[in-house]
């Protein structure tokens, strides 16, 4: 994705509007994505590019009223979306960069992030940067409800040895920029990296 965030915000202004309704079955994968990154009552957790803020729900069920959730996106027609379907009531939404978060350091316990790593102009830097805001010990999911292949397949194209998503590829990645992977999962029906933020 450009680094160019008029181009960003072009791109997904103009889908905004259709998110939801053009994925209507995603429900259910963000549920256990949430579940599998294991937070807990009065954890305070980030959806990073939340667009339409489809897993703020099941993250504020999961870290309950204590907790605290925020939304980021750059996209302002997209936090708008979240807002209209009553998003907004699960969690605070911040219009911001996540390369640039507006938020002290180690402040959060986990980061989620569904379909982000695609849009990351600087993955390396921009990880470092969500692993700033997280604890030491604290997590990262890296979301899609459908894997690489059939994301691919969907999109008309072909999987590149250069895929950032590709286990090879997104371990070393994750090192550099303060994490550990965990866990990897690539299937057809979901893509899940897990990570801890290292000490």
């Amino acid at each position: 994705m450009s680094d160019d965030h008029a181009h960003v915000r072009e791109f997904f202004t103009a889908r905004a509007a259709g998110w939801d309704s053009k994925f209507p079955g995603d429900g259910p994968a963000y549920e256990a994505a949430v579940a599998d990154l294991g937070l807990r009552a009065g954890d305070r957790v980030l959806d990073a590019g939340c667009g339409t803020g489809r897993a703020l729900p099941p993250l504020r069920a999961a870290v309950g009223p204590t907790g605290v959730v925020l939304g980021a996106d750059l996209t302002p027609a997209m936090l708008a979306a979240a807002a209209a379907a009553g998003r907004n009531r699960e969690g605070a939404l911040l219009l911001s960069d996540v390369a640039a978060l507006p938020l002290r350091s180690e402040c959060l316990d986990a980061v989620f992030a569904a379909g982000l790593i695609a849009h990351l102009p600087r993955p390396v830097e921009n990880l470092r940067e969500l692993a700033r805001v997280v604890r030491p010990g604290g997590r990262l999911a890296l979301f899609h409800p459908i894997g690489r292949a059939a994301l691919a397949a969907r999109q008309g194209r072909q999987i590149t040895p250069e895929d950032l998503r590709a286990e090879r590829n997104l371990r070393p990645l994750l090192s550099r920029s303060g994490w550990r992977m965990t866990s990897y999962v690539d299937e057809d029906t979901r893509f899940l990296a897990l990570a801890v933020r290292e000490g």
